[in-house]
């Protein structure tokens, strides 16, 4: 089974700490979310699971190979002059996987009429896309997706928390930063929220909410992010 877990991890860069005591876990085949604004810590979280980063202290454990992972992260790391379809052709033999296979994921994330265009006249939105079809073109038993949807339409978002869901149903244990609240309520089963690095509060979106508010709306979240720490999710 893919778990994702970190124990007491903390972390400084210089005098500057970014986490603190961080504990979590992330269960196999679930959707495992964490809130909170720019600096509180969530990239540096997912760079120290995928082995980017050392903690300075602390236990983690990510119990998969590296080529069982699959990473959408803001460096996007595509080939500028490639076009769609061969930057996605590069990780083919890395994976072992098939061209259907190739052509079924640029479908999923709406690019095939797209997979002929180099990557650098693509917009955001849609480098957005060719990014994580290319995190899940391997079918990745553990998924690192850090603000998988924040450049895209909410028609284009609806599919990719489609293909997200799926993935998870299919066995992923997906692990997404997000400070869309909307998206976290209705995809994560488990959510962190973090405040310069610490959590400062973790359960299910219905836990949270009930805890703190006894009118579950999709706000709640934002509402309680507020209430513990008297900022704003788009604050730092």
């Amino acid at each position: 089974m893919s778990t994702v877990m970190m124990k007491n991890v903390s972390k400084s860069f210089g005098d500057n700490q970014v986490l603190k005591d961080v504990s979590l876990h992330a269960k196999f085949g679930e959707i495992f979310g964490m809130l909170g604004p720019s600096g509180a810590g969530k990239t540096t979280i997912i760079n120290i699971l995928t082995r980017q980063l050392d903690a300075d202290s602390g236990d983690v454990h990510v119990n998969v190979g590296s080529k069982q992972i699959g990473l959408m992260l803001a460096d996007d790391g595509l080939f500028p002059r490639l076009t769609c379809l061969d930057n996605l052709i590069v990780f083919e033999d890395i994976y072992k996987i098939k061209r259907s296979r190739t052509l079924e994921i640029l479908d999923q994330v709406g690019l095939t009429k797209a997979m002929k265009i180099p990557a650098s006249k693509l917009s955001a939105g849609m480098r957005q896309r060719l990014v994580l079809a290319r995190a899940v073109m391997h079918q990745p038993k553990i998924l690192f997706l850090d603000e998988p949807t924040s450049s895209l339409d909410p028609m284009t978002a609806r599919g990719i928390h489609r293909l997200i869901k799926e993935l998870r149903d299919n066995g992923s244990t997906i692990f997404l930063t997000t400070h869309n609240m909307e998206e976290a309520t209705s995809l994560c089963d488990q959510v962190v929220m973090l405040h310069k690095g610490n959590i400062i509060e973790q359960g299910s979106p219905e836990e949270i909410c009930t805890k703190y508010n006894s009118v579950k709306t999709v706000m709640d979240l934002e509402s309680v992010f507020v209430q513990l720490t008297g900022e704003g999710l788009e604050n730092e």
